[in-house]
């Protein structure tokens, strides 16, 4: 479906790697740090967070969320090295592992350490949990599938394109109110849902490990939410030129502006 658009249809989508502020250089800033970070919320979660707690199978997710923290650490190191992204593929691959280590810093992690604490409980039953895990994957599902389709339809109106309301006031949620009305509908039920399990299984909680569950899981459904946005950027830095640097650290031009800078070259 997106094989239909130019590159016009997404030239807002250019403004983080314009202002610099998701130019190489400054990602790599990002993955070091990030290596710190993951290791600070691997220990949080599995050490603090699943001391007590009575999950299910934490074992395994321990093992398998390890492997790939480790595998992220190491291509954060990697691609936060000049050499590995100076080139069209290595800067591909660097915002890849950006995407990935942003969802598992932010995501994931916040994510598990709200179901462990979840299954501290003495009275909880691992149905229970269950069913609580099923039900909040398949609300993320629906805001991840929801955010996927108004990022399309958005993206064939023309709302991306240069000039367009989403470039003037690309932060401004009153402009798109109505376009948001299915996601307020979707996090409402969810929030609704998750706040009378917390307090229907877990009255013996106090208010901080209700807090850190209700915010764990929320961002958890904001990383899905900016998660059809990055995936298209990246679909933008494999298909255009335009969203990747050259050699000097300056972003490539668009298409349309580069033959436009061509031919006044060549009548001068």
């Amino acid at each position: 479906m997106l094989g239909k658009l130019s590159e016009e249809d997404f030239a807002v989508l250019r403004g983080p790697f314009e202002s610099g502020r998701q130019s190489p250089q400054s990602l790599a800033a990002m993955l070091l740090v990030s290596t710190f970070a993951q290791v600070l919320m691997f220990v949080l979660t599995y050490i603090v967070a699943a001391d007590t707690t009575r999950f299910p199978n934490k074992e395994i997710i321990y093992q398998i969320h390890l492997i790939i923290t480790i595998i992220l650490i190491i291509l954060s190191i990697i691609y936060a090295l000049p050499p590995c992204f100076k080139s069209i593929s290595g800067q591909r691959t660097q915002y890849l592992v950006v995407m990935l280590v942003s969802q598992n810093l932010f995501g994931i992690f916040l994510f598990i350490s709200a179901l462990f604490i979840i299954g501290e409980g003495n009275l909880i039953t691992n149905e229970s949990i269950v069913m609580f895990i099923y039900a909040t994957l398949l609300l993320g599902g629906l805001i991840f599938l929801f955010t996927c389709i108004r990022f399309y339809l958005l993206l064939k109106r023309g709302e991306y394109r240069k000039g367009s309301k989403k470039d003037i006031n690309r932060f401004v949620i009153e402009d798109n109110i109505k376009s948001f009305i299915p996601l307020i509908i979707f996090g409402s039920v969810g929030a609704f849902f998750i706040i009378r399990f917390v307090i229907e299984n877990y009255y013996y909680m106090d208010s901080e490990s209700i807090g850190i569950v209700l915010i764990g899981i929320a961002l958890f459904y904001s990383m899905l939410f900016v998660l059809p946005e990055q995936l298209v950027i990246l679909y933008c830095k494999y298909r255009f030129e335009s969203f990747n640097f050259n050699e000097k650290g300056e972003l490539k031009p668009m298409y349309l502006q580069h033959t436009i800078n061509h031919k006044e070259s060549v009548r001068t």
